[in-house]
């Protein structure tokens, strides 16, 4: 809870750094005019100095809308997709049904979930020597914690580490501890009789750590992780006829509860 004196000193306006409108006038985002300081920047350049008040290199940006564009998958089959798909084959609104995959994305056993598991644990550990790192992934292992960013359904294998890691060497960004460190863990799982692959969520949250992006940045980034492909697939289940998008007939159900009860009809003079 929080004090008493907190709200006293909020009564009546908002204290923000992040930035404020002035109707008629423009804008600022951390204390620098909008429409300036963005004339000659990429949105994420932006995006990322709006979120963390930091001016980041050009390999970081780079860097992390490469990690945000190679996993925005346009296919209504995918779990956070499927949401948005599904609302437009409904002729839901597109704010809607995007707003709905994005908070479907932030779970427990996929998407935001495992990804910031992964970044606290390297956030923590990332500057272990080997020996210490067998230490703690036996001790996290006694306490039956989850490992998150490591397996994935279906494959093992993730197609979207290689081509993310070679960016990473152009850029000269895939040598970070974190980096390392999350390839070190997943030798190690292995040789504890724990074979999970890496999946992309360890990436995402390495690069996430060795770029210095706090723990509500790196929420507030991931959280948008998978928004590239969302507007593809409502809008093109919004441009169909409602209700097609994997329609169900009842003939393809098979039901194994009660059967059907019957009803005795009464007689016309009873109540």
């Amino acid at each position: 809870m929080s004090e008493p004196r907190d709200f006293d000193a909020a009564i009546g306006h908002v204290v923000t750094q992040a930035g404020g409108f002035f109707p008629g006038l423009g804008a600022r985002v951390r204390g620098l005019p909008l429409h300036d300081h963005a004339s000659t920047r990429s949105w994420f350049d932006l995006y990322l100095f709006s979120l963390t008040g930091r001016q980041f290199s050009s390999a970081a940006i780079e860097m992390l809308e490469t990690v945000w564009t190679y996993t925005s998958y346009a296919d209504p089959r995918i779990w956070n997709n499927r949401i948005a798909a599904v609302a437009g084959s409904a002729h839901a609104s597109a704010g809607l049904a995007i707003g709905a995959a994005i908070a479907a994305s932030d779970a427990h056993i996929y998407g935001l979930g495992p990804i910031l598991e992964c970044y606290d644990f390297l956030n923590a550990h990332a500057h272990e020597d080997d020996e210490q790192l067998g230490t703690t992934v036996r001790a996290h292992r006694r306490r039956k914690l989850r490992f998150g960013g490591y397996g994935r359904p279906i494959v093992a294998e993730d197609e979207r580490i290689a081509p993310l890691m070679k960016r990473a060497g152009t850029l000269g960004l895939d040598k970070g501890a974190a980096v390392k460190t999350a390839f070190r863990l997943e030798q190690l799982l292995a040789r504890e009789g724990l074979p999970l692959k890496m999946n992309y969520g360890a990436m995402v949250a390495a690069f996430c750590v060795d770029l210095e992006l706090d723990r509500t940045a790196a929420e507030a980034y991931v959280a948008t992780l998978f928004l590239g492909g969302m507007p593809a697939v409502w809008k093109e289940a919004r441009d169909q006829p409602c209700g097609v998008l994997l329609p169900i007939p009842v003939e393809m159900i098979e039901y194994d509860g009660q059967m059907p009860r019957k009803w005795a009809v009464p007689q016309a003079n009873q109540r």
